[in-house]
């Protein structure tokens, strides 16, 4: 299985980085983690439907980051990727923080995958 990371992603992900220092060693456990079972897992994860592509596209919830040691269990990120089932590959779309932006951009979505 291979993740790959679109650049808007890397981007979300260096302005994140910025504020929260943890946030890319926090996502190399999200990778190992999707790596074993890339599929949704409610309540953590679900899937983003009537998008109109041929993948299955997920939202994961919940993601533990050091950066909020103290303030509870989960942080309050979000992550859009899209699975592949079969090429074995994942790809990740969209990094966010709720408190930033309250949904996933779809048009970033479509514009890459339809």
């Amino acid at each position: 299985m291979n993740i790959l990371e679109l650049e808007e992603y890397l981007k979300d992900l260096k302005k994140l980085t910025k504020k929260y220092r943890t946030l890319t060693e926090d996502m190399e456990v999200v990778k190992k983690v999707l790596l074993v079972n890339p599929n949704e897992r409610p309540p953590f994860s679900f899937r983003i439907d009537n998008l109109g592509i041929g993948t299955c596209v997920i939202k994961v919830k919940k993601i533990a980051s050091k950066s909020f040691k103290g303030k509870g269990v989960n942080s309050g990120f979000r992550l859009i990727y899209a699975h592949f089932e079969k090429d074995k590959r994942i790809v990740f779309v969209e990094l966010f923080h709720k408190s930033y932006k309250e949904i996933e951009d779809k048009d970033r979505i479509l514009r890459h995958f339809k």
